[in-house]
């Protein structure tokens, strides 16, 4: 039933910021912002102005760049910045489920309909994979339901519903966390490969796969030196090293490959080509020229980064295209940047702090073993500072250092809201925990359970307690109208300015 609830509150979630979207670019004129606008190149069609009334809010800033690449393909150097499989996912509805739609939608159009329902499906299965991940590491009923509720308001709504690689990203990255939860470590790898595909941050999950197996391995050793004697427990303790090493070895491989397939690619296409600039449409050849955008020339030198020992063109294009480097943000005009960045960075913090203040000794051991035999990962503590979110947090807190030190830091909501649950979890925490309308005791268990009773005392669906909630906002303790004031706020203001090429990136 909490499934049901969650997908029912995503669904109606998608649609209003589909409609919202509409409501508000048709409203409130476009910004002439400095971003990438290639010209069109296709004659439009009869139903090409509805569908861009209706959905070109989608389509701004880094959308654009997914879009394009969609329909022309990897033309400009800085398009590599962006991952190919979102690409190749809105490509493939185009020419699939939308192709029947082609005697009246050009490809941009039918594009612009498969982000559409791409990104509200991959949302949809997102939020269950959430719920799912959550439910196993936190062994807690409502603070996952709770959890995942939220995650249907996220701050960084708009990413997830424009045409971004946010949805398809967490959608992977939680259901593969889940899958390596539950030990499927092979189907987990190769979702998180997959992801790898959508995003480069998907390398970070690397982390989760060296360090979930190496815990099987430890509890493994810790039977084995219970149950056998002699030259035998040698043996499993060898044999259980091996295992894990060829695990993590085999498993980084697995991740890594799209991204070092993607670099490869990069590289045949730039530093030895095969495409002269007469192939290339003379108006996206003209943007290239007025903008300063690098094009495969078969006639021309290869970019100084071919001549690199590593030549990484992921690497030149951040630092090049978008100036990301370690501080480089760091500059007094960005302060609004920070300031917007503030709340996501305030969550990451309290949660890698409240976590080691309850849990000091398993942090100082990296989680990986306990002293107390009654108190295992096999039946951890429920709730958020239960031992099987350590590594979650860990995960979390890295996300936010290095979005903060060497990223565009107003990237850090969307960054931190697709790849980590904690944002969601220790927000979930925080209501359950100071929310008395909530009836929740300062305890790890619920001291209710969140379901209405009829007259004759049949029990009715569980209420979703953020509906619950806003009719009685003022009345709601301050921890609660911060944290749904800022998911609210971030949810609304995104799609007004981001679907009107405002500054919300």
């Amino acid at each position: 039933m909490d499934v049901r609830a969650v997908l029912e509150f995503a669904t109606v979630t998608r649609g209003l910021s589909l409609f919202l979207q509409a409501v508000l670019n048709a409203a409130i004129p476009d910004h002439e912002a400095d971003a990438f606008r290639p010209p069109r190149t296709e004659e439009p069609l009869y139903l090409d102005s509805v569908v861009e009334w209706l959905l070109g809010g989608l389509s701004h800033w880094d959308a654009e760049h997914f879009l394009f690449i969609a329909e022309k393909g990897y033309l400009y150097e800085h398009n590599f910045a962006f991952f190919p499989l979102f690409p190749i996912v809105l490509r493939g509805l185009a020419e699939t489920l939308l192709w029947p739609l082609s005697s009246w939608l050009s490809v941009r159009g039918r594009l612009l309909v498969a982000v559409a329902l791409a990104n509200s499906a991959l949302f949809l299965l997102s939020v269950v994979a959430l719920h799912a991940l959550s439910r196993l590491v936190l062994q807690d009923r409502r603070l996952a339901l709770l959890s995942s509720l939220l995650y249907c308001i996220t701050p960084a709504n708009v990413f997830m519903t424009a045409g971004y690689s946010e949805s398809l990203f967490a959608a992977l990255t939680f259901g593969g966390l889940f899958l390596l939860e539950k030990g499927f470590t092979f189907r987990a790898c190769l979702a998180l490969s997959i992801a790898t595909a959508a995003r480069s941050n998907g390398l970070v999950n690397i982390g989760f796969l060296l360090y979930l197996p190496s815990l099987h391995a430890i509890s493994q050793i810790r039977v084995y030196r219970a149950t056998t004697k002699g030259h035998t427990k040698v043996f499993h303790y060898i044999w259980a090293i091996i295992c894990l090493l060829l695990t993590s070895l085999l498993g980084t491989a697995i991740i890594a490959l799209p991204f070092c397939a993607f670099q490869y690619y990069g590289y045949r296409t730039f530093c030895t080509p095969s495409t002269s600039l007469e192939r290339i449409s003379p108006a996206l050849l003209s943007l290239a020229e007025r903008k300063g955008y690098r094009v495969p020339d078969e006639n021309g030198p290869p970019p100084l980064w071919c001549m690199r020992p590593l030549p990484l063109l992921y690497s030149h294009i951040q630092d090049v295209y978008w100036d990301v480097g370690f501080l480089r943000y760091f500059e007094l005009k960005q302060i609004p940047n920070f300031i917007l960045a503030l709340p996501m960075a305030t969550l990451g913090i309290m949660a890698a702090y409240a976590y080691f203040q309850a849990n000091p000794e398993l942090c100082m051991r990296l989680g990986l073993w306990e002293t107390n035999a009654n108190r295992g990962l096999d039946k951890p503590t429920p709730g958020f500072f239960n031992p099987r979110v350590f590594v979650y947090v860990v995960h979390s807190a890295v996300l936010l250092v290095f979005g903060t030190l060497c990223m565009h830091v107003q990237v850090l909501t969307r960054f931190m809201a697709s790849s980590s649950p904690v944002p969601f979890w220790i927000s979930a925490h925080l209501l359950l925990l100071n929310e008395p309308l909530l009836h929740r005791r300062k305890t790890s268990n619920p001291s209710v359970q969140m379901q209405s009773h009829s007259r004759n005392g049949c029990k009715h669906t569980p209420q979703n307690p953020i509906v619950a909630l806003l009719p009685h906002f003022k009345a709601c303790s301050p921890t609660t109208q911060s944290i749904l004031g800022y998911f609210l706020s971030y949810w609304v203001l995104g799609l007004a300015l981001h679907c009107n090429f405002l500054p919300w990136t």
